[in-house]
């Protein structure tokens, strides 16, 4: 092995060297006061504007709650126990037959024949005929559509 340890630098003088590193970063002196705190900008950001859940996203989260509470059943519009079915859990959620309602239902089914089909003529016939894991599914995928759509 064949290592050189002779080098061609200048060689420095180390009280220099430790100057300049001083300067770089000088320690605070003792009984020195310290600085007085940055003022304040004098700009300030607004907050970010809240978003607000839309009348849709609201009914339908709201009726997916209602389904989580008190149970989802198929093939009734209520069961006797208080379960309900896509239809009435949108309408217990809306509580009138408004606008929120009727849009919350169309992207339902929109969503339901996206996930499973173009046949379904109604959200009741849709339901009946699937599990409630596939119900479930159809749910949050239009929460997150209406989100995302703002409405």
């Amino acid at each position: 092995m064949n290592t050189r340890t002779e080098s061609n630098f200048t060689p420095i003088d180390p009280a220099l060297y430790a100057k300049a590193f001083q300067l770089l970063d000088p320690a605070p002196e003792p009984n020195t006061p310290a600085a007085p705190a940055a003022a304040a900008p004098k700009f300030v950001l607004p907050a970010p504007p809240v978003r607000q859940t839309g009348p849709v996203e609201k009914t339908l989260a709201d009726a997916l709650a209602f389904l989580d509470t008190h149970g989802w059943v198929k093939g009734k519009l209520i069961s006797a126990e208080g379960a309900r079915c896509s239809i009435g859990a949108l309408r217990a959620a809306a509580g009138a037959r408004n606008g929120a309602y009727c849009d919350a239902g169309n992207l339902l089914l929109d969503e339901a024949r996206q996930q499973h089909g173009k046949q379904w003529e109604s959200i009741p016939s849709w339901n009946d005929s699937h599990t409630g894991v596939q119900v479930r599914s159809v749910w949050e995928a239009a929460i997150r559509r209406a989100h995302h759509m703002n409405i």
